[in-house]
């Protein structure tokens, strides 16, 4: 191997594990969120306790990984370059980090999907992309998955207002409150065994790519471990301005609510990790959130932040592909034109978060009304409309 290529196979490995980091801060909302909401965890401890559990479900299945690794890109057929890998995890986290400045959920998974296929394109053309599996392992379980969860959620929240109706709010409260803590912490357990999983498949295709590892073999430990640590360092940092639109953005939270969405979600992302798709955390949360809101009677459920969302949902694949494409076609130049899409990139995400200062999201500000970095005007609380059931 050349020392240009090994400097570009590290570098693939430096931006996939710095995406693996905005996963993380990212989707931390999908854990701990609804815990937060309802006072059930400290927004500190939470966050803890999500980066400690993200870290320890990276080690408990490599499906995930097998399926990016040896079923989206036709590595076999066409010569990947690490240089395509690259501008795709670019493009992953540009997209991640607009998303995150605006405080909307949207899917870091369709991100690193929609940027590699954007990139593959380019450098290698359609015949590197396994279109099938992107449908099959992707596409479909991220339409099927919110649904799922949501209907699963708006079951369990009637259920378990049933069962406690004759109990007082206080005991209701106290509760499930011991309850959100045990499923908050299976939804940040399953994050970590679907999308830790993501990066450490990009990281083997890369080394698939420059003939380091055999094609269609697992991760090694090495890789899991990096990624696992990576993720779970995220996690703690906390995207506390996501966290803000899931908890408190899309409906008011009750524990009993919190608990149902995070029992569905949970059980949701597990098995799909099981089943190797690669579905989208952040879709089955908030479609659990929204079916708990429409669980409760009287709830509200908050629409134009739900169709943001949902727009924000579908333009996530193409416009991450789209900035993959153009980072490619820069380091698809030489050795030169990667270190330029590189530079690009530390550019405009130093920019991203720059402007993010100027309105700071914290655990100590993240459920208080003062601040508004969400996506949609106080008054969309008040026009909302109510989503409860007959």
């Amino acid at each position: 191997m050349d020392p240009f290529t090994l400097v570009i196979v590290g570098l693939v490995i430096a931006v996939a594990l710095a995406f693996d980091f905005t996963n993380g801060f990212h989707d931390t909302a999908n854990a701990m969120a609804t815990s937060i909401a309802t006072g059930a965890l400290k927004p500190k401890v939470a966050v803890l306790l999500a980066g400690m559990l993200n870290l320890l479900g990276a080690f408990l299945s490599v499906e995930v990984a097998k399926t990016i690794s040896g079923g989206i890109i036709n590595e076999a057929q066409v010569t990947i370059g690490p240089e395509f890998i690259l501008a795709g995890l670019l493009g992953a986290i540009i997209w991640n980090m607009l998303t995150w400045l605006v405080g909307l959920p949207s899917s870091s998974s369709h991100a690193l999907f929609g940027g590699l296929v954007g990139a593959v394109i380019v450098g290698a053309g359609v015949e590197g992309v396994n279109f099938g599996a992107v449908v099959s392992k992707i596409l479909v379980p991220s339409l099927v998955s919110p649904v799922v969860a949501g209907l699963a959620a708006f079951c369990a929240v009637r259920l378990a207002l049933f069962i406690v109706r004759r109990m007082n709010e206080v005991q209701t409260e106290r509760g499930f409150r011991h309850g959100q803590t045990v499923t908050a912490c299976l939804v940040a357990l399953s994050h970590g065994t679907n999308d830790a999983q993501k990066t450490m498949g990009i990281i083997t295709l890369t080394l698939i790519a420059v003939g380091l590892q055999e094609s269609g073999s697992a991760p090694a430990l090495w890789v899991v471990a990096a990624c696992g640590l990576a993720i779970a360092a995220g996690t703690y940092a906390g995207g506390w301005r996501v966290i803000r639109t899931l908890g408190k953005g899309l409906t008011e939270i009750s524990t009993p609510q919190g608990f149902a969405a995070e029992a569905s979600s949970a059980t949701a992302i597990l098995v799909s990790s099981h089943l190797g798709f690669a579905l989208s955390t952040t879709q089955v949360c908030s479609g659990a959130i929204i079916g708990s809101g429409l669980g409760k009677k009287g709830s509200v459920v908050n629409w134009a932040v739900a169709g943001r969302m949902l727009i924000a949902w579908l333009v996530t694949f193409p416009s991450a592909a789209l900035i993959g494409a153009g980072m490619c076609s820069i380091a698809r130049l030489g050795f030169a034109g990667t270190v330029c899409s590189c530079i690009l990139g530390v550019a405009a995400i130093t920019a991203i978060y720059l402007l993010s200062r100027r309105d700071p999201i914290t655990a100590k500000n993240v459920n208080s009304s003062s601040a508004e970095p969400m996506p949609f005007a106080p008054s969309d609380m008040q026009h909302a409309s109510a989503g409860s059931a007959a």
